[in-house]
């Protein structure tokens, strides 16, 4: 019964219906309990996808081509506020689980001349070379000049972007927690 009712939820709009249509990508995970959250989910996926070609061809613009989205993100953090960071911190920050994946991104990065590795007894603080930096700001301007004029910066469109950052933070909270239940079943 259920199913059915998700069925109907996410057929395509039908002229003069009042009922409410729902735009999702796998009708059957549909519940009944939040049936928005199906629809929040496909707006993730599309969402995430299109960030993440966003974000490469935004790297390609600012002149560094087969950058991946982990690289792009690695290089962009570690010159956040200018200060050294190991990798442990750039993992969690970035929730990135596996750290052998920012390891690999860390070393590529080296190997571009973007990022240094100093080592601290047991511990590489990891900071952006002048060409990091200079890269990082690259992509900054790009960013001004090609995403920054779609928004038109208004308090109010300011205040609902500002929203939807703490809804995603609070949401990224319960799918690790629902992954870590999904992890003992």
């Amino acid at each position: 019964m259920a199913r059915n009712a998700a069925a109907k939820a996410s057929a395509a709009p039908i002229a003069g219906d009042s009922a409410v249509r729902r735009i999702v990508s796998s009708e059957h995970l549909v519940s009944d309990k939040s049936p928005e959250l199906s629809e929040l989910e496909f707006g993730l996926i599309i969402a995430s996808h299109a960030f993440g070609r966003w974000m490469t061809r935004c790297m390609a613009g600012a002149g560094v081509k087969d950058m991946t989205e982990t690289e792009i993100l690695v290089v962009h953090h570690v010159n956040h506020r200018g200060r050294e960071k190991k990798l442990a911190d750039i993992c969690f920050v970035l929730n990135i689980e596996d750290t052998h994946v920012v390891s690999y991104a860390l070393k590529k990065l080296a190997r571009l001349g973007l990022v240094t590795g100093n080592r601290r007894g047991k511990e590489v603080l990891w900071s952006t070379t002048a060409a990091g930096q200079a890269l990082c700001e690259r992509h900054r301007q790009v960013r001004e000049a090609c995403l920054m004029p779609g928004f038109s910066g208004t308090e109010e469109e300011n205040l609902r972007i500002g929203d939807l950052a703490r809804l995603l933070r609070t949401l990224s909270g319960r799918y690790d927690q629902g992954a870590r239940a999904a992890s003992s079943i």
